[in-house]
């Protein structure tokens, strides 16, 4: 449990796992074949670190619907980050049934 980061008020925090410790590569992979599993539509998404708490990210081209592949999933987030170095790269889990985002994490922070 010492892991948990905890609340500071002059902190601002976004999405699923913020208050965890920055994730691996292997537990990355680990919650996009999660997300392929439940058969949600990948999406990647930008911004700057500024904007991040405004409604609107940037769409890194459009959400890969139906694609089972974590390795091109994995390959589209770096060619992400790797094209906005000094952006936030989260990736988004939309889910057909409900309508809605099943999950939604950020991947990359900016300076990280």
């Amino acid at each position: 449990m010492s892991e948990i980061q905890p609340y500071k008020a002059t902190e601002r925090r976004g999405e699923t796992f913020s208050y965890l410790p920055q994730l691996s590569p292997d537990k990355i992979t680990k919650q996009i074949q999660y997300l392929v599993s439940q058969g949600w539509n990948p999406s990647i998404e930008h911004t700057e670190p500024e904007k991040a708490f405004s409604h609107y990210w940037y769409m890194w081209k459009l959400p890969f619907f139906g694609e089972t592949s974590v390795a091109k999933i994995v390959a589209e987030l770096e060619a992400c980050h790797r094209a906005n170095p000094g952006h936030h790269v989260r990736l988004v889990g939309y889910d057909n049934y409900a309508q809605s985002q099943g999950t939604a994490f950020i991947v990359y922070r900016a300076g990280r």
